[in-house]
């Protein structure tokens, strides 16, 4: 069966099962993801929606194999037999930065039953900087503010913003395969770094960032126009120089830059709880079973992260759910209700 057909079938079945419950029933609206991971977070986005008339069951969008990612999901909205009970939610990767300049960001940003992130991906969310600490203290049960991880990742972001621009620039220019992903982030990779002293570590990726921008400069020295161009469409979507963390790469993000201090921020709490143990206790057998307490209390960093419900207290998590509102509005209104 073509997937056109297969893809059409799976949405009105949706809509005759829901037409067959009774009056009472609530309606279950199918909401399809990318990934596992995609599920929980699509579902805290969710959940607060669901009532009396309706819920949503979050899915991954297999038919007889099984099927991942973004082009999975989009391919279940071909045709005209979309609707309120079948919609789709999707990292926005660079999609929304370049605004319909290919079939697929058309799709992403136009459809009024695709939902996506905004940053680029659900760890660039689970990275927002302001609950980073609250993470920390999940890890480590130690609530003592050693680093001012939004101030870093406010200075990262200004380093890599230039290079940014030229990155989008790239990918909507179809010329991707002259500056990939990949190169970008190489470029942006912090390297080393000190938790009492990260400044040396943002000024040596700034050196790298303005070497690269200088390298591409010279490459296409008519640029200037074109440039200038991206960077006022980007702002115009929202990006500021201090925000750019969130729209680069998610995995970029979260395993080259944010787990990296996590792990060093979480070893000296560790460290720092584990002296205190030594320090005030009274016995050697005090001692032991107060560090194995604890020590069997603590939690794996990159799962507490990837559990990290911190964003929604973020712009673009209040965006994300704003879109939702105004299709679930959109769908009472069309049905008298």
């Amino acid at each position: 069966m073509g997937d056109r057909l297969r893809d059409n079938l799976d949405s009105r079945y949706f809509e005759a099962a829901n037409a067959l419950t009774s009056k009472q029933a609530r309606r279950r609206i199918v909401a399809y993801v990318e990934s596992y991971d995609d599920i929980y977070f699509w579902r805290t986005v969710l959940s607060r929606f669901e009532n009396k008339d309706y819920y949503f069951e979050v899915m991954l969008p297999s038919h007889q194999k099984l099927e991942r990612g973004k082009k999975s999901v989009l391919m279940n909205f071909i045709g005209d037999h979309v609707g309120p009970d079948m919609i789709a939610c999707v990292d926005a990767d660079y999609d929304y930065m370049i605004q319909g300049a290919t079939p697929m960001s058309k799709r992403v940003i136009s459809s009024p039953y695709v939902f996506h992130t905004y940053a680029y991906a659900i760890e660039n969310m689970q990275c927002y900087a302001p609950s980073l600490h609250d993470t920390c203290v999940a890890v480590t049960l130690n609530d003592h503010r050693i680093f001012d991880f939004e101030d870093y990742l406010r200075q990262y972001s200004e380093a890599v913003f230039p290079l940014f621009i030229w990155s989008v620039w790239f990918y909507k220019t179809g010329r991707h395969n002259k500056f990939s992903l990949a190169d970008f982030g190489r470029v942006i990779d912090p390297g080393g770094f000190n938790v009492q002293d990260p400044q040396p570590s943002l000024d040596h990726l700034r050196r790298k960032v303005g070497v690269k921008v200088r390298q591409l400069q010279a490459e296409y020295p008519d640029n200037k126009e074109a440039y200038l161009k991206t960077k006022e469409t980007i702002r115009s979507l929202g990006v500021t120089p201090q925000t750019t963390y969130l729209y680069i790469q998610g995995h970029h993000l979260f395993d080259n830059v944010v787990v990296p201090i996590l792990n060093k921020v979480c070893n000296r709490l560790r460290q720092e709880r584990q002296d205190e143990i030594a320090r005030t206790a009274r016995h050697h057998m005090q001692k032991r079973n107060e560090m194995s307490c604890y020590e069997h209390s603590l939690q794996d960093i990159r799962q507490t992260l990837k559990k990290n419900t911190g964003y929604q207290l973020s712009p673009l998590f209040q965006r994300i759910q704003q879109d939702v509102e105004a299709y679930l509005t959109k769908g009472r209104t069309s049905q008298g209700t």
